[in-house]
Order: C-alpha cells, then structure tokens, then sequence
C-alpha cells in the first residue's frame, strides 16, 4: 500500500507545482555553476552570477518566494527534474530534439552559434575549414548539444568526447586534441581568463541553437506562468538588461 501511495505523490506534486512553490516559499532551479556569463559560481568568493541568476531572481520575486540554486548539468538535468531535486532548469539549455522527448521547453531567450577553441600555439586549425579534416581531433563535453551536433556533422576529423568541460579543455592544453567546440557565452570566459586561447569562428552560421528554460511536461498552470514571464521580461527590457550585464546581449533571442 505504501508503494502505491509513494507512486501517486510524485504526479500530484508535478501537476500542482505552483501550489507546492507557494506552500514552500520557495523556488528551486537546477543551474551548471560552471556556465560563464549564465550561471557562473566564482571558485574565490563562490558567488553565483550570470544572466540566468537575475532571471531566476526576478521569477521568484513575482511568485513571492525565495530562489535556491540546486547544481545540476546538461548531462543531468533531466533525471534532476524527474527526480524532483528542482522545480525548473534555468542555465540556457539548448532546445534539442533529444530533450524535448523529455523535457518541456519555454519560448527561446537567447541563440548560440557553434565556437572552437584552440591553443594560440596550434597550427593545424588556422580557421574553420581546418577543424573537419583528417588527423584533427576535436573533443567535446559529453551531453552537451556539441556533442550530439559534431558527431552528425564531422566527416573527416576523430570526435572525442569527455566527461566534464574542464576535461576538454586540458585535451587542448596537453596537445592531445587540436580543439574544442563551445557556444558564445563560455568562449567569452576563457578568451577573457586565458592567454592561451584562440576563438575559431565559423564564416557563416554553423548551427545556431535555441537556448530556453526547461521543466518536466505535464503541469500547463507552471508552464503558463513561466511563459508569461520570459515574455514580459523581453518586452519591458529586463531580458536585455540582464544579458548586457553579463556581455550576452548578441544573442539575445528576438
């Protein structure tokens, strides 16, 4: 009998999320801390920033409840929210077909082209055209969209894929791989951290990607009010507030 009641909890929190914020007094969003420019723990003073701690600020501060930030990843972000460790993810997840099987997705807020990085020292990718060719190894982060887009997209070069984003990088600086593929925002910390890397940009656009806020499907009342939201926020400008403050106003989704 426990089993059952166990089994019929967890529906009914999720289709009244709203309700259980508001018993709570809490808002839970799942971030990656390690996500420069979106939701970013700096490793000195472990404060959060980024343009996804402001939004999520702001929601919580229209439902009337406190904001908790609950580390999260893109490789784990669906199993943290079918497991009910956060209300909603809010760290510019890209609105892929593999996640949307899964996961319900709200209208884009911003859009990211594909970057490589490089080492300044590396003379096999001079530009883009050099990354798809045979001998060059390109390493991605495992369950990342680069992940999935570069093993559709390469036809030449060897893919590697790695566990962490600090794992891609260390490929890079060892030598063991040429370069690595990121987005906009995460290009933008190690350009602005590191003196050695080198941003390889496609000519024209690559494969630009939708980033939005996710949550489980089935609660239309949650998803309603986040909807309403984003698109408030976009129109009297706390949307492009935001990403100027965090240097992400390029890609602001119109």
């Amino acid at each position: 009998m426990l089993l059952i009641v166990l089994s019929l909890a967890a529906p009914a929190v999720q289709a009244d999320r709203l309700r259980a914020i508001q018993a709570n007094g809490q808002l839970r969003v799942c971030i990656w801390p390690d996500y420069y420019g979106i939701s970013f723990r700096n490793p000195k003073t472990l404060q959060l920033s980024g343009i996804d701690i402001d939004n999520a600020q702001s929601l919580a501060h229209e439902l009337n409840v406190d904001v908790s930030f609950v580390d999260s990843s893109f490789a784990t972000l669906a199993d943290d929210l079918a497991a009910d460790r956060c209300d909603i993810a809010m760290f510019a997840i890209g609105r892929t077909p593999a996640r949307e099987a899964r996961l319900r997705f709200t209208q884009p807020y911003l859009a990211s082209d594909i970057y490589g990085i490089t080492t300044q020292a590396n003379r096999r990718i001079q530009q883009w055209a050099d990354i798809d060719r045979q001998g060059t190894v390109v390493v991605v982060a495992r369950g990342t969209l680069h992940e999935t887009v570069m093993r559709d997209k390469l036809a030449a070069a060897e893919l590697r894929v790695v566990d962490t984003p600090h794992a891609r990088e260390q490929e890079v600086l060892s030598g063991r791989a040429d370069v690595f593929m990121t987005d906009y925002p995460y290009s933008r910390r190690l350009l602005g951290s590191s003196d050695w890397a080198r941003l390889v940009a496609p000519g024209r656009a690559y494969h630009v990607t939708p980033y939005a806020w996710a949550m489980l499907p089935g609660d239309d009342a949650f998803h309603a009010r986040v909807e309403d939201f984003l698109a408030r926020l976009k129109r009297d400008g706390r949307l492009h507030e935001h990403a100027r403050r965090h240097g992400l106003e390029p890609i602001v989704a119109r």
